[in-house]
């Protein structure tokens, strides 16, 4: 039997903060998640870093700009990385949706 399409209660009703959210959708408990949120958390780091050392060097309290560049080098390094480990694993995924039973 076919079971009837209920109804949906609009997005903006719905009141759930990002921890709520984020325990439901919790991926860092397997080790696969937990790569991506190790590289999601570099990315934040990095990036914070960097906006650190650009407001020092701005504010003029940085001695050294290689600081800065530094900053920005691993912050792409970072993004990239984690650009790569999103491509592999649609690559992965795409792979085993092809995989016929």
């Amino acid at each position: 039997m076919i079971t009837p399409i209920t109804h949906l209660n609009p997005i903006d009703q719905i009141q759930t903060t990002g921890t709520e959210r984020r325990k439901a959708y919790d991926i860092s408990d397997t080790p696969f998640g937990a790569i991506f949120q190790s590289a999601i958390d570099n990315v934040v780091e990095t990036n914070a870093a960097k906006v650190q050392a650009e407001y020092l060097l701005g504010t003029g309290q940085l001695d050294n700009p290689a600081e800065l560049m530094t900053a920005q080098a691993k912050e792409q390094m970072a993004v990239e990385l984690l650009i790569q480990l999103r491509n592999r694993a649609l690559d992965a995924y795409q792979e085993l949706t092809r995989i016929s039973i």
